[in-house]
């Protein structure tokens, strides 16, 4: 039986009483604070004051309490709007800001689908708002707004804990890297790449963000309304 429809053990008299909403907060606090390699039953029993063998009543396996933290935080993730297009746009926007505040969430996004109640809610929510999209384009469209989420907000992450590792923030990274972009422009070998990189835009995060989400939406409404 799936940790979702396992009964927790009846309440007894403890000197600290304990749900699976309490030891998944803990996780999570443990989580957000030094990531994902700070997360072990050991440690959650530690920071609630009891033995590690009082957790296995409520969650069978590490892996468990990886899922359980997920669909915690996907109660977070509330797409609302009164159009396909609103909806699947604040889906985005929404999951990429519960990525930032868990920051730990970005290596868990992905992979099989989440069947956790919260997660299946917001599943419910999104797949609703698609009523004019033919239902076998339901869930490609939802797959192609999730993927293109995931890779942002990996991307994002992943430049987060390169500026903490080196201690480098981006504009001093590039003000590092520019001489040898200098010295390897002025080969001839890439005058497209050099061209993007003198004269384009430069964006921050979130305006990349929200201009490649446009180009995605943009795509399939073309598709779905043609």
């Amino acid at each position: 039986m799936l940790v979702w429809e396992r009964p927790e053990p009846p309440n007894r008299p403890a000197p600290a009483s304990l749900s699976r909403e309490r030891i998944v907060r803990a996780a999570i606090r443990l989580a957000d604070a030094d990531g994902l390699e700070a997360v072990s039953l050991r440690k959650v029993a530690a920071a609630l004051d009891v033995g590690p063998m009082r957790l296995y009543g409520y969650i069978a396996s590490k892996e468990e309490l990886l899922d359980l933290m997920v669909d915690a935080v996907h109660a977070e993730i509330r797409p609302a709007g009164d159009h396909w297009r609103e909806v699947l746009r604040s889906l985005a926007e929404s999951t990429r800001h519960v990525a930032h505040q868990h920051e730990w969430l970005a290596d868990l996004l992905g992979g099989r689908p989440r069947l956790g109640p919260n997660a299946l809610a917001g599943g419910e929510i999104v797949l609703a708002a698609l009523d004019d999209v033919g239902v076998d384009a339901k869930m490609p469209v939802v797959s192609a707004v999730n993927s293109y989420v995931i890779g942002a907000v990996r991307r994002e992450i992943a430049e987060r804990r390169a500026e903490r590792a080196t201690g480098m923030d981006e504009k001093r990274w590039q003000s590092a890297h520019g001489p040898y972009l200098e010295r390897t422009f002025a080969t001839g070998r890439f005058p497209a790449l050099e061209t993007v990189v003198r004269d384009a835009v430069h964006l921050d995060a979130d305006q990349t963000f929200r201009i490649g989400l446009d180009f995605l939406l943009d795509g399939i409404e073309a598709r779905v309304s043609g």
